[in-house]
């Protein structure tokens, strides 16, 4: 296989103020399709993640529980680390914005800007909601409280060191205009420029004297760094960046080529971050893809509705891939998706049980019922047979297109619709009736070989999204041949092998 390059993807680090529910979860699987799509393709892929562990929400928290503010992340970040791998994802690096290296370099960039004169001292005044950890103007409250949360916003005042956002306005417009793939989807980038940054950039609050559990700032021991230029520096501070040049893997890794983040935090990554490498004189993300959110049929998941689900509960009872399947099929690429279980388990029934298991099942059952589960091809071809396998090859272009444009739920969609494809051939060479005719056995066998290929080809694909099951299969057809190179062309699983005994993909759910 060829290498591609470099492929630097990372989601949000996540905030340790609590367990991560199904709609932080639906992150970090997006991501990991994304990153495992990328690997089938040939990339050298670094796929980051991790927790953001400071602020007053998480002081005040952790002195309501009891405990130290370090004592309280280490246990939630091993929660969220937890459920990350319950959800088999593949992420190279799980970072941690309490780990030594990362503090001490967020010290060294934020001495950098002072120096630059592109930090300096002032008075901040203005209302702010603690549990965004968000100033806010009059003019972008809604009925008076927080537009993120709708929480009730209080007036603060006191001594902080602010970055000069507005001194990179001009560079940020002309960077967004020129690259139009630079924030994706479209909706959110004019949403950036209409709301944010055509009405003019403010200076930036980027230290805190009111509470201490943060990154002391190194010159003026009084302020602790604040939450944005911390957290978002976690993107470089990782992969080797220091002020003095940086490393050689810093070198080869950046820039990222896609942060995905969720919709509501899409403002900081594409106009506080860009102005900040810009201060450090970096190149910009090649990508900031803001997915919708995964909420509930009463609207956002939140502790006080009572509508909170938990991944590791789903999978105890649906499997992981199940999980999987759902989270990426059917959360649309630019609008909110909602979970139901009901929804879940149609899913499930129809899609995982129905169209994938029954095909592999009944394939790999006529196999064995035939011919003692030996796979032969005698070529005794019919029209009828290149309009599936057109369907089969097909799918290189069609899921490789949709991933690029990260349309995962797409892409997952061709490949179910191409397993369709293979039932309904089923259903129109009848090898049940093949079998009754002996002078039909050579045609039965070539009939049977391309259900079996065309179910490989589509597991090829299911790796970046099923992983397990991808395996699943490919065990059941005692085949090594799982890359990508290898969809393009028909008829590439080999011959006069033995199929392995056959194993049960996913169960179906009685819906009583």
């Amino acid at each position: 296989m060829e290498n591609k390059g470099k492929y630097y993807i990372s989601t949000a680090i996540a905030y340790t103020s609590g367990k991560p529910h199904i709609g932080n979860t639906y992150e970090i699987v997006l991501a990991d399709a994304i990153a495992r799509f990328k690997r089938l393709e040939g990339y050298n892929v670094y796929f980051q993640t991790g927790t953001d562990e400071h602020g007053e929400k998480i002081e005040l928290k952790a002195k309501e529980s009891g405990v130290t503010p370090q004592k309280f992340v280490d246990n939630v970040a091993i929660e969220i680390k937890r459920i990350w791998d319950v959800m088999n994802t593949s992420y190279d690096k799980f970072v941690r914005t309490t780990d030594i290296n990362h503090e001490k370099v967020v010290q060294h960039i934020f001495k950098k800007m002072y120096e630059n004169d592109d930090i300096y001292k002032g008075e901040y005044k203005g209302l702010y909601c603690t549990p965004c950890e968000s100033f806010w103007t009059e003019s972008q409250l809604i009925d008076g409280k927080c537009p993120d949360c709708g929480r009730v916003v209080e007036e603060k005042s006191e001594e902080a060191y602010f970055f000069r956002l507005s001194k990179y306005q001009k560079r940020l417009e002309e960077y967004i205009e020129t690259h139009p793939d630079f924030i994706q989807p479209v909706a959110r980038k004019n949403e950036m420029i209409n709301n944010f940054i055509k009405p003019g950039l403010q200076d930036l609050c980027v230290s805190r004297t009111s509470f201490k559990w943060g990154i002391p700032v190194d010159f003026d021991s009084k302020h602790v760094v604040y939450v944005w230029l911390d957290a978002l520096t976690n993107y470089i501070t990782n992969i080797g960046y220091d002020i003095d040049g940086g490393t050689l893997e810093f070198k080869d890794k950046w820039p990222a080529d896609l942060h995905l983040i969720g919709k509501d935090i899409i403002r900081f990554h594409t106009i506080y971050w860009p102005c900040f490498l810009m201060s450090l004189d970096l190149p910009m993300p090649k990508q900031v893809f803001g997915h919708p959110w995964l909420i509930m049929a009463d609207g956002k998941m939140s502790k006080s509705k009572g509508n909170v689900v938990y991944a590791d509960d789903l999978v105890e009872e649906f499997g992981v891939d199940a999980v999987r399947y759902y989270f990426l099929h059917e959360i649309p690429f630019a609008s909110d998706g909602v979970f139901t279980r009901d929804l879940l388990i149609e899913r499930i029934n129809g899609d995982l049980v129905n169209i994938l298991g029954n095909l592999v099942n009944r394939t790999v059952s006529m196999s064995y019922k035939y011919f003692d589960g030996i796979v032969e091809n005698s070529n005794v071809t019919e029209e009828i047979d290149n309009d599936l396998i057109n369907s089969v090859i097909s799918l290189n272009n069609k899921v490789t297109s949709k991933m690029n444009e990260l349309k995962v739920g797409e892409a997952i969609e061709e490949i179910f619709e191409t397993l369709r494809r293979c039932n309904k051939y089923i259903d129109e060479t009848m090898p049940w009736s093949l079998a009754k005719d002996e002078s039909k056995k050579d045609r039965l066998k070539t009939v049977l070989y391309n259900l079996l290929e065309s179910i490989r080809i589509c597991a090829v694909y299911l790796q970046a999204f099923m992983p397990e099951t991808a395996q699943k299969i490919f065990n059941q057809l005692n085949t090594k041949i799982t890359n990508l190179e290898s969809t393009t062309e028909f008829g590439q699983l080999e011959q006069s092998i033995k199929l392995n005994e056959q194993s049960h993909l996913f169960d179906r759910i009685d819906t009583k």
